[in-house]
């Protein structure tokens, strides 16, 4: 359980970075309008200088050690989590979260801001740009949830 955890760990993080040195690579200027990919989704090199969906972008770029530092206390956090991890989905869950802040710490403290490329959009409305690091968040977090469910398989008066 907590080998695949580092698996999904060490698989984020190189697929998060791969595919940010590809953007940064193929995609700039930065801030153009892109390539699309499908009709609600485009490739747009953009970068977040602030927290989630760029919030509080303001003040960040001069925080951007302090942002490291809560992240990776964050990290800490949820390693300790991921030693008590009760179950398969719970644990990759974990790694896939963790991986995933770790590929977005490495953007913060070598450029002072996270790569971006993903633009998902419906008409005129733009989702925030995101990357792959944040799929594996969202998607780590969405394991943990359903772990979080579970139902026991035996009652609990047959035990």
């Amino acid at each position: 359980m907590k080998r695949a955890a580092l698996i999904a760990i060490l698989a984020t993080v190189v697929a998060d970075q791969a595919t940010k040195a590809w953007a940064l690579a193929a995609l700039w200027p930065p801030y153009s309008p892109g390539i699309a990919v499908l009709p609600v989704l485009n490739l747009r090199l953009g970068f977040n200088t602030g927290v989630s969906f760029g919030l509080f972008r303001e003040g960040a770029a001069e925080a951007v050690w302090l942002l490291v530092a809560i992240k990776l206390a964050v990290v800490a956090g949820l390693a300790v989590w991921l030693r008590r991890a009760a179950s398969l989905p719970e644990a990759l869950g974990l790694g896939l979260v963790i991986g995933g802040a770790l590929g977005n710490i490495a953007d913060r403290m070598r450029q002072g801001a996270v790569t971006d490329f993903l633009d998902a959009h419906l008409g005129g409305w733009h989702w925030p740009t995101f990357n792959v690091a944040d799929i594996a968040i969202v998607a780590g977090v969405g394991l943990v949830l359903l772990a979080g469910l579970r139902i026991p398989v035996v009652s609990p008066r047959l035990r």
